[in-house]
């Protein structure tokens, strides 16, 4: 399916950042707690923005390099290919036709969405909190992107953690601006 050529100023763009079975399972050592919270406000968050929602996954690398060696030795479970069960998105929230971009890095922000939403302002939804949405956030806002990070649509690898996120990312106004679905409604 061929997604609209956005410019800036457009509608935002929903990016849900890896909302995959690896964060959802409750026995996977990555299971995040809030993750099935989330999924009814991620996906009335989809249906809403249809079709400017792009999804993420997180994947392992083929080869590790650098200190991502180091951090696969203490996560093996993790060191599957890109195609593994673990890393598919939960179907609960998948839109067919959306793009979806897979990366090796926490962070999603890259060339592929930067390409993808053209300077449009982005909503943040997804897993985890304290790790890719919050590494998503800051490489976005270094690029001179509006983003917002709706707080109830994301889940965080303990309720503590999501919230130590919500306010360092908090400190990176106006840059990034925390919100609610409630709010964008």
């Amino acid at each position: 399916m061929t997604q609209p050529e956005p410019t800036a100023g457009d509608a935002p763009w929903l990016v849900v950042i890896d909302m995959q079975e690896i964060f959802a399972r409750p026995d996977s050592p990555w299971g995040a707690p809030g993750f099935a919270a989330i999924v009814p406000t991620v996906q009335q968050l989809v249906t809403r923005h249809a079709p400017r929602v792009v999804f993420t996954r997180f994947v392992a690398p083929e080869h590790p390099a650098g200190a991502w060696v180091d951090y696969y030795r203490q996560w093996p479970f993790a060191l599957v290919p890109a195609d593994d069960p673990l890393y598919e998105l939960v179907p609960e929230v998948r839109r067919e036709g959306s793009p979806v971009i897979s990366c090796t890095t926490f962070g999603k922000w890259g060339e592929e969405l930067a390409r993808l939403t053209a300077g449009a302002d982005l909503l943040l939804t997804g897993v985890s909190t304290d790790c890719c949405v919050l590494s998503t956030a800051l490489g976005a806002a270094d690029a001179g992107v509006r983003v917002r990070v709706v707080a109830d649509a994301c889940a965080g690898a303990s309720p503590e953690d999501h919230a130590r996120a919500l306010e360092a990312m908090a400190l990176y106004a106006p840059l990034i601006e925390l919100t609610t679905s409630a709010a964008l409604a």
